[in-house]
């Protein structure tokens, strides 16, 4: 268990606390909904949570056997519903490797994006495109 904490500091703001490191993120509503849109949404966060993850969880795969995700980067886009209530309706994760990713590592890299926790803790009804950009 990791603990957090988070206090409403006005103006659509929250200040989100990492209990046992003390790092601190401030979240802002987004231009579209009231906010100024000067930091990460929630919305924001779930999709970065996603890139995260999915990168985060390839490397603790495969890093151990040599492989080196190392410069890999990830262009998150966040897509809201035209229709009520407002939500996330669509992600799309473009991730573009570092060079050397082995062919027959891709696979399994790619079924790891699919499978990472967070992936599995999105609601279904969202949906989300992962493009594999391998530069060799």
């Amino acid at each position: 268990m990791v603990a957090q904490s988070l206090t409403y500091i006005g103006g659509l703001r929250c200040e989100l606390t990492h209990d046992p490191s003390k790092t601190k993120l401030i979240t802002d509503a987004p231009i579209d909904n009231h906010g100024r849109g000067e930091s990460f949404s929630p919305t924001d966060l779930v999709v970065s949570a996603l890139a995260g993850c999915i990168v985060t969880t390839m490397a603790i795969a495969v890093e151990p056997e040599g492989v080196n995700l190392h410069g890999t980067t990830v262009y998150a886009e966040k897509h809201m519903s035209a229709d009520a209530p407002r939500r996330i309706a669509k992600i799309l994760i473009k991730l573009d490797f570092a060079k050397g990713i082995p062919p027959t590592y891709r696979s399994r890299l790619e079924h790891i994006a699919r499978t990472c926790p967070v992936q599995r803790s999105i609601h279904p009804d969202i949906v989300v495109d992962l493009v594999f950009n391998y530069p060799d």
